[in-house]
């Protein structure tokens, strides 16, 4: 990956940007669950938009299965710029996967699994990992991606915790983004849902009839 000069602060001071760069990500999802970030931010969804949201997430993030995979065999094989495009474009893939999150769940809503009792508990206890591991892996990804594109090679591996950090990123991300696609399947193709809207529609719904909307 490139080097950067000595006087760059992400590369100065990794942890504290993964720190900084986490709490911001952190308080975009918690306030979007939460109703705190305001609801004009996200657009207006119906429910065909929410599953055709939902549908695109799912595609992106299999697309990011198969390039994580891919970056891995590569570091595996020392083929280092393959592997360095496939974990910038992963990280590409994230942000992509976060925007789109973001806007159906503020701007839509959420669907609740209805299924029998021998598939909800394991698509509960896949959810539950898929979710731990994404809040986990956030500050992870980000101090190995702001290692890697902040040092050279040789300063990577001699002088950096980058080999370790990310296989420990890669493989807690590809799991998870893994049950995510499975649980998606679970939820959309092969069981039934119930819709719920969210915190910030919900307050939309409330004060639309005070303002005559």
């Amino acid at each position: 990956m490139a080097t950067a000069s000595a006087d760059n602060p992400l590369k100065e001071h990794p942890a504290a940007a993964t720190a900084v760069l986490s709490v911001v990500g952190y308080a975009l999802v918690i306030g979007t669950f939460l109703g705190v970030v305001p609801g004009r931010v996200f657009p207006d969804l119906s429910l065909p938009q929410v599953n055709l949201l939902s549908d695109a997430i799912a595609v992106v993030n299999t697309v990011n299965v198969l390039v994580i995979a891919a970056g891995w065999r590569w570091i595996r094989r020392d083929e280092v710029k393959k592997h360095a495009a496939a974990m910038v474009t992963s990280f590409g893939l994230i942000l992509v996967f976060l925007v789109m999150y973001l806007a159906k769940i503020g701007g839509g809503g959420t669907k609740e699994f209805v299924g029998p009792a021998f598939a909800y508990y394991p698509y509960l206890a896949m959810l539950a990992i898929h979710i731990i591991l994404s809040i986990v892996s956030v500050p992870v990804v980000l101090y190995a991606l702001i290692l890697g594109i902040t040092h050279s090679e040789r300063e990577l591996r001699a002088e950096t915790p980058h080999r370790k950090v990310g296989r420990i990123a890669a493989g807690a991300w590809l799991v998870s983004l893994a049950l995510g696609v499975v649980t998606y399947l679970l939820l959309n193709h092969i069981y039934s849902w119930e819709y719920t809207v969210t915190a910030v529609e919900s307050a939309g719904a409330l004060v639309a009839p005070t303002v005559g909307l």
